[in-house]
């Protein structure tokens, strides 16, 4: 609950406090900082003395964790670009 509070008040201020003229240093700050999110997470995993057997035991979980969410995603956009952007093309021509 309180990563949606915390997300609510990131897009408050974005959206009534933050100037229009930092939109670009504010986006490559969130690019930075996703990368650096991802290295630590990595770091983390990398640590782990058993972390070979985990994945053995973890593997298609995680596998499948990945996969369906990822699958799932890709066939949203492709029909909500489907529907979409083909639309505007029609109406141009």
């Amino acid at each position: 609950m309180e990563i949606l509070i915390f997300m609510l008040i990131g897009v408050l201020i974005g959206r009534f406090c933050f100037p229009k003229k930092l939109k670009k240093l504010n986006e490559k700050m969130q690019v930075v900082m996703t990368m650096l999110l991802i290295f630590s997470m990595g770091v983390m995993l990398g640590r782990r003395e058993n972390l070979i057997d985990e994945l053995s035991s973890l593997g298609f979980k995680s596998l499948v964790f990945c996969l369906i969410p990822t699958i799932l995603s890709t066939v949203i956009v492709y029909f909500l670009t489907e529907r979409f952007f083909d639309k505007d093309k029609k109406e141009d021509k």
